[in-house]
Formats: structure tokens, C-alpha cells, sequence
């Protein structure tokens, strides 16, 4: 997708905002679209509007062009973000490996705006192609991307004031994350914890923000065995660490002076002689024991030493994202996030990012009276529960122990950040998503805001 300003467009599909249609209605006349409602229009309805725009010319190609509205009920800032965005989404096609998919026709968004504009609508390009790199990351098969390969793409980046480096199994093993360790000892394909450091001019000298991301390339479940149906998805248990990754890079490109330390625990989670087992007990990094439970409930075991990690090595204000627990999905289905915080200050700032990003997500409670479903009779602590209670809430409990002094906070975004149908409020088709990488750079810019 190419995002242009122009004045006076004529192209060959055109839409504007219109108040006199009925809500939620999508005409096509000719070439023209229009949106429009009794009551004013949101920023979700316009981005869903631009979506289904977009994907009537993902075979075709073709440039839609929108006026943006200055007498509407959304600001223009609003309608430039719900556009690009929106425009994006439907734009994206996720047939990587299919024939042709290269010379796919381009969409162009051309924008009859003031010029005032536009570095706004540059930033919202910006931040599009990231969440589409994130969805391609997202999609891509487990035997194309390994953990390997998924720090080859971080180091790759190449964007001003932002190291990369990489971690195989070796090191892990020599820094005592056991239990990240033992997640990918049956794999043959060697782990990796990913760590970028992103140190601009300009940026406050105490405050760094660490964004850690859980990155199962493929989850099969280990001796827990998954059922087989649906098994495929798990390619999409990266979906925290591609999120992470992309929102980075976005934040880097974008220049804003803020400290990133950003880490991922990259791994795959497999049966083998070497597989980690219900009953045996770990030592993570931070010395703590945990009893193994469920081995398929290995996403908070890579994240404790990630966590850990991130905070002993300077991160102030933590948040890590992960498709961590089948309980968040039925909770709150494919739409919404669910986040757990232990600092409010720091929470007003998550929520208020989610609100302007678009990013949807609800705040769930942590309480020290939960920390009694993670009690081991054997460890410190276990990694699940024979209850079926509260599954999303333990294991946000089993997080905390491994986050550190200092802001936290914890989004389970195994919902919609890789989904299993489609969703036509934004045209998205099976898959990645790449929610969060909107998220991120709105809380990264708010910091920056905040500390300059």
C-alpha cells in the first residue's frame, strides 16, 4: 500500500464521509463509496469503512481516494489514523507462499487532505507496514520461520540508534534460564533470545522501556500434547514477539526519543528424549523453582527468564505482550485484548495507548490472594493449575513473580492477535493480525511526550 496527499483527486475508486445514509451502510455507486450514519461515526467504523474499500481492489489494484472531512464528528488527526490504517488491513494479502503473490497489484491511498497532514499520515504509513511485516511474521510456516530465522529478521532491520544481538542455546544455559531452557530442549532447532537496544539522542537518561515478547515459532504442546486439530495455528504463538519486534522497528523509524530495551524469548515447544516433563522442576534465572504441571503451558516459562532479563539489564517500565492462555480467548474471543497491571500510574498510560491506537484490550484483576492456585508443595511455585479456574489470572500471578521492582504490566493477546476466522469489521482474513505494534508505538510516543 502507497499513501499519498493529494488535493482534487480523481482516481478510480473514490469515497468520502457522508451523513445523510443510513449506519453501517457501504454504497457502491459507480466509483464511489461513501460512509455515513444517523449518529456520528467512529474511529472503527471509518477504519472498517476504508478496510472493505481496500479489499475490493486486492485483485484488481487501483487507488482509493477519501476526502478528509473537517466539519465531521471525528478530527481530522482521527481520520487520518482510522484511514491509513483501515486502508492497510484490508489491503493485506496472506498467501505469502502462493504463486503470484509477488506481483500482487498495488493499492494506493490517496488522501485529499490538508498538507498539514501530512507527517501524520506519513507516521500512520509507517506504522502499517509494521503491522503488516508482523502479520507476515505471524503467517509464515514453522519450518520457514525458525527461531534462527526470527532473529536473523531483527538483526536485519538496519534503522538508526538500534543494536541487535542474539542468543542460542549455549549462552541460555550458561545464564541459568532453565526455564526458558527447557521449553526447547526437544527442538533441533536452537533457541534464541532476542535483545534490541534502541538509544536515540535526545532521550531521557532514566527512563528505559522494555517490551518483551513471547515468540513460540511452534507450539505443539511438548508431552501435553495439543489435539491435532488447529495445530497449524501454532505457527501463530510468535504473534507477542513479531508485535514487539515491529513496534521497534516502527519506533525506531519513526525517531521517537525514547529507550527501548526490547527482548524475546524465541523457541519451539516439542515432543523428543530430551522434552521437559509434568513433574519436573526448573530454576529460572531469578533462582526460583517452578514445578511443572501442564507442559503446554510453556509461554510463561520463556517469558519468567525474558522478564527477568529485561528488568536486570535496565528496562524501568515494563509490558510484555503473548498469546499466553486459551482462558483469555473464551473470555473476551478475538477482539479485545486482556491486560494485568501492578502500578495504576502506569496502567492510565496502557489504557489511554490502547484507546487512541485502535488496539482494543480490558484490564483484569491481580490480587495476592490468586498467588495461592500457582502454590507447589515441591518449588516455589508451578507453572498451572488443576483447576479449571481463573486460567488467564494464574498465570498473569506466575508473571509477577518474574517481572521485577518497578511498572509492569502484561497483555494476553491470544485472542486477536492471530485469529482463526475472519473478521469483517476490518476485512482481516485468518491469521496474524499484528495486534499491539499500534499499541506500543502510541505508549513509546507518550513516553517520549512525557519525558521531553
Amino acid at each position: 500500500m502507497r499513501v499519498v496527499i493529494r488535493s482534487g483527486n480523481s482516481s478510480d475508486v473514490r469515497a468520502r464521509i457522508d451523513t445523510d445514509l443510513p449506519a453501517g451502510e457501504l454504497a457502491r455507486d459507480g466509483v464511489e463509496l461513501r460512509v455515513g450514519a444517523d449518529e456520528p461515526v467512529d474511529g472503527d467504523g471509518l477504519r472498517g469503512a476504508a478496510a472493505r474499500a481496500a479489499r475490493m481492489l486486492r485483485r484488481t489494484g487501483g487507488t482509493i481516494a477519501w476526502q478528509i472531512d473537517d466539519a465531521g464528528a471525528l478530527t481530522e488527526e482521527e481520520q487520518v489514523r482510522a484511514l491509513v490504517e483501515g486502508t492497510a488491513y484490508g489491503a493485506y494479502e496472506p498467501g505469502l507462499f502462493k504463486e503470484g503473490y509477488a506481483d500482487r497489484p498495488e493499492i494506493e491511498l490517496a488522501l485529499d487532505a490538508p498538507e498539514g497532514l501530512r507527517r501524520l499520515v506519513e507516521r500512520q504509513a509507517t506504522v502499517a507496514r509494521r503491522i503488516d511485516n508482523a502479520r507476515d511474521l505471524a503467517n509464515r510456516p514453522p519450518n520457514d520461520l525458525t527461531p534462527v530465522a526470527l532473529a536473523e529478521h531483527a538483526g536485519g532491520l538496519g534503522l538508526a540508534h538500534l543494536s541487535t544481538e542474539s542468543f542460542g542455546r549455549a549462552w541460555i544455559q550458561a545464564q541459568g534460564m532453565g526455564a526458558f531452557d527447557a521449553v526447547g530442549a526437544a527442538s533441533a532447532n536452537e533457541p534464541q533470545l532476542i535483545v534490541m537496544r534502541y538509544d536515540p539522542p535526545g532521550a531521557a537518561s532514566g527512563t528505559t522501556l522494555g517490551l518483551v515478547g513471547k515468540a513460540l515459532t511452534f507450539d505443539s504442546g511438548g508431552v501435553s500434547l495439543k489435539q491435532a486439530q488447529g495445530m497449524q495455528d501454532m505457527k501463530g504463538d510468535m504473534s507477542g514477539g513479531a508485535a514487539v519486534i515491529e513496534a521497534t522497528a516502527a519506533i525506531a523509524e519513526l525517531g521517537l526519543p525514547v529507550k527501548l530495551l526490547t527482548v524475546v524469548a524465541a523457541t519451539e515447544n516439542l515432543q523428543g528424549s530430551n522434552a521437559y516433563r509434568p513433574g519436573d522442576i526448573l530454576t529460572a534465572s531469578n533462582g526460583k523453582t517452578i514445578e511443572i504441571i501442564n507442559t503446554d503451558a510453556e509461554g510463561r516459562l520463556v517469558l519468567a527468564d525474558a522478564l527477568h532479563y529485561a528488568r536486570s539489564s535496565g528496562a524501568t517500565h515494563v509490558i510484555d505482550l503473548a498469546t499466553l492462555t486459551g482462558a483469555m480467548s473464551v473470555a473476551l474471543g478475538d477482539l479485545y485484548a486482556g491486560w494485568f497491571c501492578n502500578d495504576d500510574a502506569w496502567a492510565e498510560e496502557i489504557e489511554a495507548a490502547s484507546r487512541t491506537s485502535g488496539d482494543l484490550g480490558w484490564r483484569f484483576p491481580l490480587h495476592p490472594r490468586y498467588r495461592r492456585y500457582i502454590d507447589s508443595d515441591y518449588a516455589d511455585l508451578k507453572n498451572g493449575s488443576e483447576y479449571r479456574e481463573a486460567g488467564a489470572i494464574l498465570a498473569a500471578e506466575f508473571l509477577r513473580e518474574f517481572a521485577g521492582e518497578g511498572p509492569w504490566a502484561h497483555l494476553d493477546i491470544a485472542g486477536p492477535a492471530f485469529i482463526r476466522r475472519k473478521r469483517p469489521d476490518y476485512a482481516l482474513d485468518a491469521g496474524g493480525t499484528g495486534y499491539g505494534v499500534r499499541l506500543l508505538v502510541e505508549l513509546a510516543q507518550r513516553m517520549a511526550v512525557a519525558s521531553g
